[in-house]
């Protein structure tokens, strides 16, 4: 009986809220055993003992601090809406980082705004905002990288569905910054129409304030320094075991990574990262396949089991279980939260 609602004497079916879930837990399963199912362990496992380790101590380094640099370009992005303690950001990145590695569907996204929001008072409307900007301009940055990349390599069409992705979700939140500075009157009519007319209305003043500030070039110039330095702990993965590829093979791997990946997943985005890292590695740089696999697993894990340390220590200064944060993050727009410690 809860499944349909009638509008205009019909009904309109609401899908079970868990299917979205299972879908993506089934995708990440399918990517999996597409990647591995023909892996040979016995094989690849005692290779390990011949990876150059120190190489991957400095991949899994590179890849924890790089998110300071995302810190410091949301600090500069939030600068004309409020000033927000440098190390507070890097607290909320960090929590986020950690929920999306075991929550489903990035809710890290959300959880990181939220944070900011109960701790330094910003309207989450506005932290939101902020959020928008950073995905746009990333998003800008990896369609230029994928330009660059598609002149010299042919990438697989699993592949290029992300980048059509990607441009459609860059286009909506670019189109929304665009009209919200240059036409904020207009703007401001058209949101105090709908229901949610007070938060869209301070997401379109967010949105006019961080566009138009002075600031907006050096955020961007600090996206370039943060999308560049993800590139030094793949370069590091690949001197680990003894490929001797120049830098824009790792460029490449991010590149494709970062593409394949753009569509919100299972925690992590298990499964989904296997297959786009085997697919730059193995089709687009010509590794072998067993080798460019195993690469793929040990990046996973490179990536996901030093950003759960770090968050885990980030999330336990707070006193607060991540779970309880999460449903705090979407409880607050009813003004049900209890404050998060800092």
């Amino acid at each position: 009986m809860g499944t349909n609602s009638p509008v205009g004497g019909g009904a309109v079916r609401r899908f079970p809220p868990w299917l979205g879930t299972a879908f993506v837990y089934a995708l990440s399963l399918g990517c999996l055993l597409w990647v591995y199912h023909d892996f040979d362990w016995r094989l690849e496992l005692p290779k390990l003992a011949r990876v150059h380790w120190a190489w991957i101590l400095l991949a899994v380094a590179c890849d924890v601090l790089v998110y300071f640099s995302q810190a410091w370009r949301w600090n500069i992005l939030l600068r004309p809406v409020a000033r927000v303690p440098f190390w507070r950001s890097v607290q909320a990145i960090y929590i986020g980082l950690f929920a999306n590695e075991v929550l489903p569907l990035r809710s890290g996204e959300l959880i990181r705004c939220y944070l900011l929001t109960v701790w330094d008072k910003i309207p989450f409307p506005l932290v939101l905002s902020s959020a928008l900007i950073e995905r746009l301009i990333d998003g800008v940055w990896l369609i230029v990288g994928f330009a660059l990349v598609s002149l010299s390599a042919e990438l697989p069409k699993e592949i290029e569905i992300g980048v059509w992705i990607l441009a459609s979700v860059v286009a909506v939140i670019g189109g929304l910054v665009v009209f919200s500075v240059l036409n904020r009157r207009f703007a401001h009519h058209m949101t105090t129409r709908h229901r949610w007319s007070e938060q869209l209305l301070r997401v379109v003043e967010g949105l006019h304030a961080m566009g138009r500030s002075k600031s907006f070039p050096a955020a961007v110039a600090a996206s370039t320094v943060y999308l560049a330095l993800q590139v030094i702990p793949i370069h590091a993965m690949l001197q680990g075991y003894g490929l001797n590829l120049p830098w824009g093979a790792a460029a490449v791997v991010l590149v494709v990574l970062r593409l394949g990946t753009v569509v919100p997943g299972a925690p992590g985005n298990v499964g989904l990262f296997h297959l786009c890292g085997f697919l730059a590695l193995h089709r687009m740089l010509g590794v072998d396949s067993q080798t460019a696999k195993s690469i793929s697993g040990m990046m996973f894990f490179v990536v996901t089991v030093p950003l759960l340390a770090a968050g885990a220590v980030a999330l336990a200064t707070t006193g607060s279980e991540i779970r309880e944060i999460y449903h705090s993050a979407h409880q607050h727009r009813h003004g049900r939260t209890e404050p998060v410690k800092k």
